[in-house]
């Protein structure tokens, strides 16, 4: 189990974020070629299509962790509650965040494999090699639930 990770992510003034974007992910599977789109999208808009194959692997992840280990087992959350996962965007001069919202309070589990070909278990491996830095917290207020974020370093213009 890792403790939260707050090392590697610089301190960020959300009132100074250049551009942020955000969207709701339903409790299903095809929600992460939804946040693919949603990321392809909004990184052309901020000129920044030149990092989406990393952004977009890094998407891919932590969303499909969040669908997979965050939600409760007994389904789907009713039609009129807010989807469940969050994805959001936030890009700073120099770098660029993706987070990731879900409901649980259990910490990700890095898991150690030396099989190479498995096909599942890689996913936060994937996420710190393809990003600058990953951590996670646990929410706090009214919002329940933890964010899993990546950090990557942008080049100057």
């Amino acid at each position: 189990m890792l403790e939260p990770l707050r090392q590697g992510l610089p301190p960020l003034d959300p009132a100074s974020v250049d551009n942020a974007a955000s969207c709701a992910l339903p409790a299903r599977y095809e929600a992460v070629r939804e946040a693919r789109r949603f990321a392809r999208r909004t990184l052309g808009q901020w000129e920044l299509g030149d990092r989406f194959d990393d952004v977009c692997l890094v998407v891919s992840e932590l969303v499909t962790n969040a669908l997979r280990h965050a939600l409760p087992a007994n389904g789907p959350e009713p039609a009129e509650q807010e989807p469940p996962v969050r994805l959001h965007l936030m890009r700073w001069t120099d770098r660029l965040v993706c987070a990731v919202r879900d409901p649980s309070h259990d910490s990700p589990v890095a898991r150690e494999s030396d099989d190479f070909s498995a096909e599942s278990g890689r996913g936060l491996f994937l996420v710190g090699s393809f990003s600058d830095s990953w951590g996670w917290h646990p929410l706090a207020g009214p919002l329940e639930g933890k964010v899993v974020w990546a950090l990557f370093r942008l080049r100057p213009p």
